[in-house]
């Protein structure tokens, strides 16, 4: 996906294998005190532990209390917050079969089970009914009537027949803790933070999220972390998970270690991660079979290597969204289904979520299964449990159908973070294609019209927009300006852009997506973008490398001054700023796509 973008070197490069194997591309995080994330450190999280609670953290919404559960019913599925419906009452209300108008001022017969507001958790039933898409009518309904005042889920119950029926359970959601409640009070409700460590191998981060989640029986919306991390490698990061305790984390060690992932450095903590608050990523990644590029035989193979790293070394690369951002190697990107949402595409972004990779797995022929059928109930069936953005989105689907409507409460299921992420990737897409433009056309010289975050006159008050300003004739001729103040803006509602040809590149790119009339704000998903800005250039730190070569003993270090083509291997140690790739930099290094 970066092989049309243009680089900032021009050094020939070499060629050469990168992540032949997990254990050839380590990343392990850098904290905002500048230590390394790994087991051996015990300590590295602590201080969490001391840092103030988020302002809101004190007061959370508390979680909705589970309701007892009758030998009478049977669960058939089960989504939060609801843990059990109540028994279904002998006079409740029942909904008529053709219409749903006058459902909004039904009341239970007999008075029992009355829905009170006033009450936590108070509930009432609908009588068991057999039909489905009345059920989703009667679902539909409520929820439009109520929004979020009260939640509904179907049950599966025996009636007083004994024949197993469905019926709708309705709850009023508990009230939010007012924000004026002593601080006492609050302490009582305070929601449990535990910080650690995770090391995993070859998973993505999300994809390691929904593991958790599912062991742990909460939601992949109560962890959080600074960054997602590479697949193809072994990586430590930091996250904190809500409402779980110490204890209970250790209790799933063995079983998730069975995926590919170890948790170290448990401990409690006052609050959750935000994304970006770390130093950076620190890089360890050897590069296999290294080889003169196809057009170069002249240079010796060790001096055409060093030379390439010093150059970037000096020169910096060009600051691009890595491969691993856009689901490299997937048949369908995730900055498609980002356009697909932004589009308000709704059914479109479904099918494209769920297009299957070509191979023979359980969740490859569940997604096969779904795009032939339809049949959200069927693929929730055939779904691991560990995919839980899947099966939560088909859990909507199953209740709302697969139409606009449907697919848009679909989207809403998954947790917010998921939802805007697909977003991003569409964004960084556009921004690396407008960095390349802009190199192309302007070079590394800083031209009139060019954004630079300045320095000058910060205070604590001012915003990023305040901090970015337009680069003028007088300073392009006065070279007031470096490239590496450069920065680009991520499309979004309130970002500007150049003053020079780049502006009319970025109008005329987003209107070939249709988005020319975008505000950046989907507010059917609660998605907001703001857009922000990145550097276009960025350096690398605390570089070091060695040559190694491979014998019938193992690796040894090469001391001679030539290296064994095809035999040799190149092991590099860097780190980078946070939000920058590693592929991107090696890229730039070696000059050939990876």
């Amino acid at each position: 996906m970066l092989g049309v973008l243009s680089m900032r070197s021009n050094h020939t490069g070499f060629q050469g294998s990168v992540k032949t194997s997990a254990s050839d591309f380590i990343v392990t995080e850098i904290d905002t005190f500048g230590r390394l994330l790994s087991e051996s450190i015990a300590e590295t999280l602590s201080v969490l532990g001391d840092m103030p609670a988020a302002s809101n953290s004190c007061c959370p919404q508390s979680p909705c209390k589970p309701w007892p559960e009758p030998p009478e019913l049977r669960r058939k599925e089960v989504l939060a917050p609801f843990d059990s419906p109540s028994r279904a009452p002998e006079e409740g209300l029942l909904p008529a079969k053709g219409s749903t108008e006058h459902l909004a001022g039904a009341a239970p017969k007999g008075g029992r089970h009355e829905a009170d507001a006033k009450l936590e958790n108070s509930k009432f039933s609908f009588k068991s009914d057999g039909n489905k898409e009345h059920r989703k009518t009667v679902h539909h309904f409520v929820s439009q009537k109520f929004g979020k005042l009260v939640e509904t889920k179907s049950f599966s119950v025996t009636d007083f027949n004994g024949q197993q029926n469905v019926a709708i359970i309705v709850r009023f959601r508990e009230k939010s803790w007012s924000r004026k409640r002593p601080a006492a009070d609050c302490q009582e409700k305070q929601d449990v933070y535990t910080g650690f460590t995770l090391r995993k191998e070859n998973l993505e981060t999300l994809e390691a999220i929904s593991y958790l989640s599912s062991e742990l029986g909460v939601l992949p919306s109560d962890f959080s972390y600074t960054g997602i991390k590479d697949k193809k490698a072994i990586t430590y990061q930091a996250m904190v998970v809500k409402k779980v305790t110490p204890e209970r984390l250790k209790e799933i060690e063995s079983t998730i270690e069975k995926k590919g992932m170890k948790v170290y450095n448990i401990h409690s903590v006052c609050q959750h991660l935000r994304l970006g608050q770390l130093k950076g990523n620190h890089f360890d990644i050897i590069v296999r079979d290294l080889k003169h590029q196809s057009n170069d035989s002249s240079a010796d193979l060790k001096e055409r290597i060093s030379e390439a790293i010093e150059n970037v070394k000096t020169k910096g690369f060009v600051n691009y969204y890595g491969p691993q951002r856009f689901g490299q190697g997937q048949n369908v990107q995730t900055d498609q289904i980002g356009l697909a949402l932004l589009n308000e595409e709704m059914v479109k972004a479904v099918k494209l979520f769920f297009t299957p990779e070509d191979t023979d797995d359980p969740v490859n022929r569940a997604k096969r299964y779904f795009l032939q059928s339809d049949d959200a109930k069927g693929t929730l069936a055939m779904l691991p449990e560990f995919k839980v953005r899947e099966k939560m989105l088909l859990r909507a689907l199953n209740r709302y159908g697969l139409n606009h409507e449907g697919c848009t409460r679909g989207w809403l299921s998954i947790p917010h973070s998921m939802r805007i992420f697909y977003v991003h990737a569409y964004c960084s897409k556009i921004w690396n294609e407008a960095t390349s433009f802009r190199f192309k056309t302007y070079g590394s010289k800083v031209v009139e019209g060019d954004l630079v975050l300045s320095e000058d006159n910060v205070d604590e008050n001012s915003s990023l927009n305040d901090r970015v300003r337009v680069v003028t004739a007088s300073e392009e001729s006065a070279n007031k300006y470096a490239i590496h103040q450069v920065v680009l803006p991520m499309v979004g509602h309130s970002i500007k852009y150049p003053n020079n040809k780049v502006e009319q590149w970025y109008q005329e790119r987003l209107a070939k997506d249709g988005l020319q009339t975008c505000r950046f704000r989907v507010s059917a998903l609660q998605l907001n973008t703001p857009g922000c800005y990145r550097h276009i250039l960025k350096y690398i730190h605390n570089l070091s490398y060695h040559f190694l070569e491979n014998n019938e003993k193992g690796i040894k270090t090469e001391e001679d001054s030539h290296l064994n083509e095809a035999k040799a291997s190149l092991l590099l140690s860097f780190d980078l700023d946070p939000s920058c790739y590693a592929t991107v930099c090696l890229r730039e290094i070696m000059n050939c796509d990876l």
